[in-house]
């Protein structure tokens, strides 16, 4: 024996049916297309989302909110949570590398600092975006900002 001469078990495989090859086949006539109508013709091909007249779900579904197209989103990152960070860590100055080596933030993201919770110390931060409650508390508490 070797791979010239190997063969599929005995009855496991069968041919296909093929359509449109006489009435003696079994699926000759209409050739499994039903009768009349666009898709018994050749050249039929519907369009995307066509439901054959009746109003199309993308259509039939209420559309609610408006995306912009040039939308910059950040990540936020609380007073809380910097606070936490530095005691944890003993961190004077937190940069965009030290948030992305804590797990904060990844290599592509952009970084805005919000204003939940409080800062007691003194912190240097830098960062792509601060809100203003973030920005008073963080200078407030004797650190500064930088926006990167």
């Amino acid at each position: 024996m070797n791979l010239s001469n190997l063969k599929p078990a005995q009855g496991s495989t069968k041919n296909r049916k093929r359509i449109g090859r006489g009435t003696g086949s079994g699926r000759g006539g209409t050739s499994t297309r039903g009768h009349k109508g666009a898709q018994s013709r050749s050249g039929y091909s519907s369009k995307v989302g066509f439901e054959g007249g009746q109003m199309p779900l993308q259509r039939r579904v209420p559309k609610v909110g408006f995306k912009p197209i040039n939308r910059t989103e950040y990540v936020g990152v609380n007073l809380d949570v910097l606070q936490e960070l530095a005691e944890k860590h003993n961190l004077t100055t937190i940069d965009f590398a030290a948030l992305q080596a804590h797990g904060l933030a990844s290599k592509n993201d952009l970084v805005k600092i919000l204003g939940r919770g409080e800062v007691k110390a003194k912190l240097e931060v830098t960062a792509h975006a601060f809100s203003a409650t973030a920005q008073k508390a963080i200078e407030a508490a004797g650190g500064s900002i930088v926006k990167l």
